[in-house]
């Protein structure tokens, strides 16, 4: 087998890391943080996902929600007000660490997982993804399923926030990048996805407009250009190591 550079690498994790990474998000442990506390799934979303950026103002989280409307985060955040960040980012994690462990418990290889990903989160640089760097500061647990995905959600977050700045330099509006493209994995509980479901599903307004070719040709140049800026953030694994991580993440698609 031809070893993985650090593009490879990045392509090859992309799915399953999104996958398993924020799996939870959509999870009966995030449900029973809803049920306890009286909130809304989207208000447990971004107060416990965008928690990590403090207590601020809805346009703050807007900034780095990207994909979402507006209207639509303000509404939830400051549905989720009753909730304190510190809290709720502390529940939030708790629901990513007892998911790992009950999806990935059985699964080998996940201390060593851990292992091939913290070098990759700790020495990534933070510019350009905000919540990455918020969720790199949350503690870790010790147990391996949990370390594991907790590393993988925030490399997730790592991706997703390089993947907004790439579609803004790009001229798309996020709606019309939601919609250009397919998603495969995407942790919003539709499986391969058109862009159309998951534009719904984040709740912008209907009737939506049909990508043109050009649309649809700059949403694959944006996937590129997302995979190249994720390409250093593995320079830091040995070729083996790459080849090592990518076969560990294999169970992203055998389960």
């Amino acid at each position: 087998m031809d070893m993985a550079d650090p593009r490879t690498t990045a392509v090859q994790v992309k799915g399953p890391i999104g996958q398993f990474g924020g799996g939870f998000m959509i999870s009966r442990e995030v449900k029973a943080v809803c049920d306890e506390y009286g909130l809304g799934a989207r208000d447990v979303y971004f107060r416990g996902r965008c928690g990590v950026l403090g207590e601020c103002d809805a346009a703050v989280v807007t900034a780095v929600a990207v994909f979402f409307p507006a209207a639509h985060v303000e509404e939830c955040w400051n549905a989720g007000r009753k909730l304190p960040v510190d809290k709720a980012v502390e529940l939030y994690a708790e629901a990513c660490q007892a998911w790992g462990r009950r999806k990935l418990g059985g699964q080998q290889g996940c201390a060593r997982l851990a292992e091939l990903l913290e070098p990759v989160v700790e020495q990534a640089s933070p510019v350009g993804a905000p919540l990455f760097a918020g969720w790199r500061a949350v503690p870790l647990p010790d147990d391996p399923p949990a370390r594991a995905t907790q590393l993988m959600h925030v490399v997730r977050e790592l991706r997703g926030g390089l993947h907004a700045n790439a579609v803004l330099a790009a001229g798309l509006h996020p709606l019309e990048a939601t919609l250009a493209a397919d998603h495969a994995g995407a942790p919003v509980g539709l499986g391969q996805a058109r862009g159309e479901d998951v534009a719904r599903f984040f709740t912008w307004p209907e009737p939506y407009e049909k990508p043109g070719p050009d649309v649809v040709a700059r949403r694959a140049a944006v996937e590129e250009t997302t995979d190249d800026l994720m390409a250093p953030v593995f320079s830091v694994l040995t070729d083996s190591e790459s080849d090592e991580l990518i076969e560990l993440l294999r169970f992203g698609h055998a389960r």
